[in-house]
């Protein structure tokens, strides 16, 4: 049941709406192009399965995981309901 203004499904969309962004975020980071044969970071080669399997690949897979290891996650969206979250 809805309350004010928003609509009855109004929470299957916003929960809809924060996978829909995360799917996006996602795939912006998967690599694209064609795969180097040897490792931009360390200069180790890349072998040919990790090629296949990742078209685009730029980085062995110990840079990657460092990368990983690197990588922060994501909060810029507020999509809470509470008019708290949303004043801060």
């Amino acid at each position: 049941m809805a309350v004010g203004w928003a609509k009855d499904s109004a929470v299957g969309d916003q929960i809809a709406s924060s996978i829909e962004d995360e799917v996006a975020r996602a795939r912006s980071r998967l690599p694209r192009g064609e795969s180097l044969h040897e490792c931009e970071d360390c200069g180790g080669t890349i072998p040919e399965a990790r090629r296949c399997a990742l078209p685009g690949v730029r980085v062995c897979v110990a840079c990657q995981e460092e990368r990983d290891k690197d990588f922060v996650r994501f909060s810029g969206y507020n999509r809470k309901g509470s008019k708290d979250s949303q004043l801060r």
